[in-house]
């Protein structure tokens, strides 16, 4: 791997492990301020709302800015917004903060994608981009300790040690990535770029309707699992160790990535079997009644989250005209923004409506939808206008 890479994914590592303060934001505004569970959600979901036009900045100004420029722009924004919040004396001023903080929350990811596509040849896309989702799942059981730690003092010090994470990764990455070239960045031969634009492009709009998918059965592991363990009569607190099983499967899978067998997968056949472990593990969450069985369902769920996000983004840069990574990778991931908002109405609605194991059968069947509609309908559309990308591949 590249050294922009390794950097990359050393700063997301070390990002993740101060991202904690967000799970307990609706914790901090009930309890410092009185406001009602009602008014807590409706800040939470706010913030969702705001990472949707922040992801999409992220890509417009990775294009004109740079993408140097825009992350450390992002990184800065979100350390003053939740010094914002550590600081801030009234439920105003803690919903000013929170919008903003949401609206500067997903500017990074676009040009830090779009960094390493670049960086890499077509080939080692899928090593390059599981390494990054290794290194969030990683940063994320750091930050769990931390948050016990930190949470049982004040739970403001929570966005106070967020702020300086953000700002540490902000100053390490303006002096080690590569300077940002002025004006519009040209293809090969100094020819200018196509114009990008993912929105008018009916194979990102493929891609883009079963990402959105995918990332709600995602968002609906993470704000379910807690939510159904109760209703099985077990510790809602299981869920970390579910999650911290789920760490451990992401990391510990990273050298399956480079088997021949699995390297020699298409992206289709790749997604459809990353989408098939996710309806097997999701099964198994919905048969499950004990500890142990739901600690193996993660295990196997986590196995397709890590072949889904290998593969997925490289897929999105191979869509994109010369240059034109950043702005297809912004539009790519609207949909977790989406998916942010969508699931806690989904995943409440199934829980009270239809029980522990509908909310689980229904995941899994919709896992099983996405496998085939990969198969039958994405790639039959992508596969003929795909074309290699000779100038992402590095010098031998």
């Amino acid at each position: 791997m590249p050294r922009t890479v390794w950097l990359l994914v050393a700063a997301r590592a070390i990002n993740r492990l101060g991202a904690f303060s967000l799970s307990f934001l609706t914790v901090l505004i009930s309890a410092d301020f009185g406001a009602s569970a009602t008014t807590a959600g409706l800040l939470s979901a706010a913030f969702g709302l705001a990472t949707i036009p922040s992801r999409i900045a992220g890509g417009r100004l990775s294009t004109r800015l740079g993408r140097r420029r825009t992350i450390v722009l992002g990184l800065t924004g979100c350390a003053v917004a939740q010094l914002g919040i550590a600081a801030a004396r009234s439920p105003a001023a803690v919903a000013v903060f929170v919008i903003l903080l949401g609206l500067a929350f997903e500017l990074y990811e676009p040009p830090s994608q779009a960094l390493i596509a670049d960086a890499v040849g077509p080939a080692e896309r899928v090593r390059a981009y599981s390494l990054l989702n290794a290194a969030l799942a990683a940063g994320g059981t750091g930050a769990g300790l931390i948050a016990a730690a930190l949470g049982r003092w004040d739970l403001r010090w929570l966005f106070v040690v967020d702020a300086l994470t953000c700002l540490l990764c902000a100053l390490t990455l303006r002096l080690a990535l590569p300077a940002d070239h002025t004006g519009r960045r040209a293809g090969r031969g100094g020819e200018p770029n196509k114009a990008a634009r993912p929105w008018r492009d009916r194979r990102q709009w493929a891609v883009f309707t079963a990402g959105t998918l995918f990332a709600l059965v995602s968002m609906q592991i993470m704000m379910g699992l807690p939510l159904a363990l109760a209703r099985l009569g077990l510790q809602p607190a299981d869920a970390g160790l579910l999650f911290t099983a789920s760490t451990v499967t992401i990391v510990a899978a990273q050298p399956a990535v480079r088997l021949r067998r699995v390297a020699a997968l298409s992206d289709s056949a790749a997604l459809a079997l990353g989408y098939t472990l996710l309806a097997t593990g999701l099964a198994g969450y919905a048969m499950a009644s004990a500890l142990p069985a739901l600690v193996t369902a993660t295990a196997v769920w986590s196995l397709g989250d890590v072949l889904v996000l290998g593969r997925v983004f490289g897929i999105v840069a191979d869509l994109a005209p010369r240059g034109g990574a950043d702005s297809y990778l912004a539009a790519y991931g609207v949909s977790w923004g989406i998916a942010t908002v969508a699931a806690p109405v989904t995943t409440t609605q199934l829980l009270e409506h239809a029980g522990v194991h509908a909310l689980w059968a229904g995941s899994a069947a919709l896992c099983l939808a996405l496998a085939a509609a990969q198969l039958l309908v994405v790639e039959p559309l992508i596969s003929p206008t795909r074309r290699p990308r000779p100038w992402l591949t590095r010098a031998a």
